[in-house]
């Protein structure tokens, strides 16, 4: 079949980072313009997940993130072909999980979701059983995320989308209720805090172009036996794990939080996205990969440093926190029925992830998003 890589399946980083670091620079020449309000920009939170405003004189300060879900729901539009069902509410839970994950890595609690769903003409909405999935999905993601639907935009793009087709976005805005205790922009991230790594429960909604190409590839393609059963494209289905109630108890019980990061695009990678001070991210555990990231490494021949520098393999999140509370942070996942491990520590040195079980380095200059 010959080996796939994420930049030959149509994603370059190295090319769509340059973007991300251009608008950096153009909306930092924005910032003061709070500055005849109660409000203001926190800097230190350019190139987060989310961007944090803080209120003078309040204890409290407010985060805001917008996201996308990506070429996911192409997926589910491909399997609709061997069965009745949508697959929709999974997709959008995909959708709200993808833009609060980001938005509870500063601390936030989630407040509000909105959604952004363009359609390429009203054909979209012929399948009344897609439509109400979608609708069904969001309202039940939002609940789960603990935050209320406030609203959205349905724009028909004739000509930009394709006329059976959907683009999924949102927003979200969330509240840091205590900045002394809750605001996490890795300020206090220090050599000998302890990784935990959240697992996944799948491929989430990152490497989907390069799985989509692999499906065009292999024999049966989406309905291709992964093991034990299990087809292709229902595997890749499988939703999104939205964090926020670990996050919410961890701060209910007043345990520190040095760091957070959603692992998502640029895979393990994104363990160093912190970048105003140098650390070495030794990883000496690793959770256990799904089937259908094993699956995809093995039929696109992709060698470990691909892999984990694109999907998560089997790593959602991760929390960084004093090594006496890892345990802690392990019991409030697993009450919420999500398996956690104390993956490594921060340790003095040069800004790279080591990941010994695997002999693997990346160094800082494989992630430039910031």
């Amino acid at each position: 079949m010959g080996k796939l890589t994420y930049k030959s399946s149509g994603v370059n980083y190295d090319k769509l980072d340059v973007l991300k670091r251009e608008a950096q620079v153009a909306a930092a020449q924005t910032f003061g313009m709070l500055s005849k309000t109660n409000f203001s920009e926190n800097k230190d939170a350019q190139g987060e997940s989310a961007f944090v405003i803080d209120v003078k004189n309040a204890q409290y300060a407010f985060a805001f993130v917008q996201e996308g879900l990506g070429t996911k729901n192409l997926v589910a539009d491909a399997m609709m072909k061997y069965e009745e069902k949508p697959y929709y509410e999974a997709i959008a839970q995909d959708t709200v999980a993808m833009i609060v994950n980001d938005l509870i890595t500063v601390g936030a609690r989630p407040i509000s979701i909105t959604a952004y769903w363009a359609i390429g003409s009203e054909i979209w909405l012929n399948n009344i059983k897609r439509r109400e999935d979608l609708v069904s999905g969001w309202r039940n993601a939002c609940k789960m995320s603990g935050a209320a639907w406030t609203g959205g935009e349905t724009p028909i793009l004739s000509g930009i989308i394709e006329e059976n087709a959907i683009d999924l976005a949102g927003a979200a805005f969330g509240v840091i209720e205590d900045k002394k205790t809750q605001l996490v922009l890795g300020q206090n991230l220090k050599e000998g805090d302890a990784i935990i790594l959240l697992e996944s429960t799948g491929i989430h909604a990152n490497g989907l172009t390069l799985a989509r190409k692999l499906a065009g590839k292999i024999t049966g393609g989406y309905i291709a036996d992964i093991g034990n059963g299990i087809r292709f494209g229902d595997a890749l289905l499988v939703p999104t794990h939205i964090y926020s109630s670990i996050i919410e108890d961890i701060f209910s019980k007043k345990l520190p939080v040095h760091y957070m990061v959603n692992i998502t695009g640029h895979g393990w990678r994104k363990i160093m996205r912190y970048k105003k001070r140098d650390f070495t991210y030794r990883i000496t555990s690793l959770p256990k990969v799904p089937q259908v990231l094993k699956f995809i490494q093995k039929e696109a021949e992709l060698d470990n440093r691909e892999a984990y520098g694109n999907f998560n393999m089997g790593a959602g999140f991760a929390i960084f926190v004093p090594q006496n509370y890892a345990g802690d942070i392990i019991k409030i996942a697993k009450k919420n029925k999500i398996n956690a491990i104390n993956a490594g520590v921060v340790e003095k040195g040069e800004r790279q992830v080591v990941i010994d079980p695997l002999k693997l380095t990346f160094n800082s200059e494989s992630l430039q998003v910031r």
